[in-house]
């Protein structure tokens, strides 16, 4: 709510949406880039993605037809200072100190182990959910605008998406979803917030010592998981629910292993 209050509202507050054209967004970004307290590119992204939330939802609301700052670029570098991720090693004991809880432990089992985004996780239902196939089907995205809870159609066209998880998983939602009570399968499995699911980190982290990274980080560390166990971007793309593959190795592309020695020996090999 700072960043709407303190750098969105002063500049947008008198304006109609239709009213913001992508000329409007880049003066407002410049105004931002060009600021005396010189703010770090990880905040001005952060920044410019909270405005571009707000006219999603705008747009998903049908407020105005497309959102204009799609035309005009973003600010700021997504990861100015490098991926934040945890091995599979440091995920298990932080699983440990947090599994206390039932709906802890079966959040992020499920979020580690299938990449879904925060949005994804907190509009899933049991109903979502086919344990004879151990999979969950993503088809909705959770927001929270105007102290209301609202569940809208998910990020991009690509973000509807099946997912298998492996049983482990499986059980552990099955076994929370049976200790809820008067719970219909057509109900928010998990009812808490994103601000529960940041406090959790937090104790987690505390109690196991592993490195502290953000909520949407355990989703980097699916992604790093899977590349270490050899699957492909595609594979990696579509698992994660990326618009294209582009988006996917602009990301990840550090992580894969660099292959041209192998090329250059393959090559001597048949050139002798």
């Amino acid at each position: 709510m700072y960043t709407i209050r303190d750098k969105l509202l002063p500049y947008f507050k008198n304006m109609k949406l239709k009213d913001i054209k992508p000329s409007t967004l880049r003066t407002w970004q410049d105004s931002l880039i060009m600021h005396e307290k010189g703010y770090t590119e990880t905040y001005l992204k952060a920044i410019n993605n909270q405005m571009s939330a707000i006219l999603n939802f705008a747009v998903n609301n049908d407020y105005i037809p497309s959102n204009p700052m799609h035309k005009c670029g973003s600010m700021g570098k997504k990861h100015a200072e490098g991926l934040q991720f945890w091995t599979l090693d440091e995920f298990k004991l932080f699983f440990e100190a947090i599994k206390d809880k039932p709906m802890s432990e079966a959040i992020f089992n499920l979020m580690f182990y299938s990449g879904i985004r925060e949005g994804e996780l907190l509009a899933l239902t049991l109903k979502d959910f086919n344990f004879e196939k151990n999979t969950v089907d993503i088809n909705k995205s959770y927001v929270r605008f105007n102290g209301e809870d609202l569940i809208q159609t998910p990020k991009t066209p690509k973000s509807k998406r099946v997912i298998t998880l492996p049983i482990q998983t499986m059980e552990i939602i099955k076994n929370y979803a049976g200790k809820l009570y008067s719970y219909r399968p057509t109900d928010r499995l998990f009812t808490c917030t994103k601000s529960y699911l940041s406090h959790e980190m937090i104790r987690g982290c505390r109690l196991s010592g592993v490195k502290k990274i953000r909520v949407h980080d355990i989703r980097h560390s699916h992604a790093s998981l899977l590349i270490e166990l050899g699957f492909q971007p595609l594979l990696v793309s579509e698992r994660l629910g990326h618009e294209n593959i582009e988006t996917t190795l602009q990301t990840y592309s550090h992580l894969y292993p660099n292959k041209q020695q192998e090329v250059a020996d393959k090559l001597s090999e048949i050139a002798q």
